[in-house]
């Protein structure tokens, strides 16, 4: 299924809802850490309204989240 164009703040939610906590805002990037294993994901999502789809797909890289866990969260 194809990712959606969504909004920063749409991204920011699901990404908080998984357990992810905002540490920094630096201009219009904000970074988001989360304790996994013993190591800490670090996530950075632009603030921009769409994210373009490139970019959002490297989000779900950095958060280890898959596309179908992602879109679950969306609808």
């Amino acid at each position: 299924m194809k990712l959606p164009l969504l909004s920063s703040n749409k991204i920011l939610k699901i990404l908080k809802k998984k357990g992810f906590s905002v540490v920094r805002q630096k201009g219009s990037h904000v970074s988001l850490h989360k304790k996994v294993n013993g190591k800490t994901l670090l996530v950075v999502v632009p603030r921009k309204n769409p994210i373009k789809i490139g970019t959002l797909i490297s989000i779900l890289k950095q958060s280890e989240i898959n596309r179908e866990e992602f879109l679950k969260e969306v609808t």
